[in-house]
């Protein structure tokens, strides 16, 4: 299919070269030339992408794949935040630094295609930023990396996809794009150790039916090795960066201090109690702490506890044992379906609440478009609202939504 285009796109810039080569009327001429020259341009657009490059191993060879596969590349990679303003970080890292948007250059120069610098830090703080302090301010533990990818990365992508002649965006995420009766689907890709399709729930029939994901049916050691047969050493042994991208010394807590002023101050001294109402004794603030948490509690009482619940109203932090984590009803809210126009009520489906986690059987009960109960077959720990629901049948992402409340349900 991809010979069949070039071969037409080369067989059209023959002819313009026949009609230049001919005596016509100069209005005949230019109509004939025009349509051709037309026709050259919509072929190869049809196979040009831009590619979201980090400079990292999968992005890099996504680019090169794609290329091999003949589409015309074009490559993008997006500065959404200045990690050199952390205060304490010796250098900076994750996909961000300066070093990174350089070894996405220099690939995309040996490749022999274009790339740009997208800047989009000031879209990145009014959204992603401020939603992430939020979403801690209000007791909840967030996921930046669902909603940058649907309201930041996707939408700048398809924007500059745009004005570039772009007609498909491709990225390094390990997922798979189906298409079921004129709909796209998410699947999971095939290394399921690397499978990357519980950050990608959010994104619309719009942003998938252009969206390309070349790593999808690879697994991680595979392309390590293509990057290593094709000579960039230099790629295929780099780091991966697991921390979130504006926190690359994985210190949330110093974050937050940093984003808003006085907050230690204001918070602090809250208090720890148990599930009946107990006092048990002092913490450092609502905002420090996460649903599950056993490390850093600071307090000593003979076993083992852990946040059960967060309490912003009160600076509450409710702890106890490990066995009062699990639960298996909670509601979300936010949803987005992927695979049908609404979940088919009470559909048995697989449910992974968290990225690492693994997927638990249980039945969805869609309530309207934005809200649904999930009743999971067995107890579960340490649901956390703010976290990522997503809905599986199979291979496929059905949905998926932000847990909003975890029920208490003996």
């Amino acid at each position: 299919m991809v010979r069949g285009r070039r071969q037409i796109a080369r067989d059209l810039e023959w002819q313009i070269a026949i009609i230049d080569g001919c005596m016509f009327p100069a209005f005949v001429y230019q109509q004939f030339r025009f349509f051709l020259y037309i026709n050259i341009q919509s072929t190869m657009s049809t196979r040009r992408v831009l590619m979201a490059m980090s400079g990292g191993l999968d992005s890099s060879m996504a680019a090169m794949l794609l290329q091999e596969e003949g589409y015309e590349m074009v490559g993008v990679t997006m500065k959404t935040w200045d990690n050199a303003q952390i205060e304490g970080s010796e250098k900076e890292t994750g996909c961000c630094n300066l070093e990174s948007v350089n070894d996405a250059r220099n690939l995309a120069v040996s490749l022999g295609f274009p790339h740009y610098v997208l800047d989009i830090k000031e879209e990145f703080e009014e959204y992603i930023i401020k939603d992430f302090v939020g979403q801690y301010l209000a007791g909840r533990t967030p996921n930046p990396c669902v909603l940058c990818n649907v309201h930041i990365k996707w939408a700048a992508l398809l924007k500059r996809a745009d004005k570039l002649a772009c007609s498909y965006i491709a990225t390094g995420h390990y997922a798979r794009i189906a298409e079921y009766d004129n709909k796209y689907v998410i699947k999971k890709g095939i290394d399921t150790d690397k499978d990357q399709s519980y950050s990608l729930w959010g994104l619309t029939q719009d942003f998938l039916k252009k969206t390309l994901f070349p790593l999808g049916s690879y697994r991680k050691d595979k392309i390590r090795k293509l990057a290593l047969d094709a000579g960039f050493k230099d790629i295929a042994n780099k780091r991966e960066s697991y921390e979130i991208c504006f926190i690359p010394d994985d210190d949330y807590r110093g974050f937050l201090k940093r984003q808003v002023r006085g907050l230690e101050e204001k918070v602090d001294g809250g208090d720890f109690m148990d599930s009946g109402g107990r006092l048990l004794g002092k913490h450092k603030g609502y905002p420090f702490y996460t649903i599950g948490q056993r490390k850093g509690l600071n307090i000593a009482l003979g076993e083992p506890m852990y946040v059960k619940k967060i309490i912003p109203e009160t600076n509450t932090i409710v702890i106890g044992k490990e066995e009062e984590l699990y639960n298996r009803v909670f509601t979300v809210c936010g949803i987005n379906c992927i695979k049908y126009e609404i979940i088919p009520q009470g559909m048995k489906l697989s449910i992974k609440i968290r990225y690492k986690s693994p997927a638990y059987p249980g039945r969805v009960y869609q309530s309207d478009d934005d809200t649904a109960r999930v009743e999971l077959d067995e107890k579960v720990k340490a649901i956390t609202p703010g976290q990522s629901a997503v809905f599986y049948e199979n291979d496929d992402v059905v949905g998926g939504g932000f847990i909003e409340k975890v029920e208490d349900i003996l």
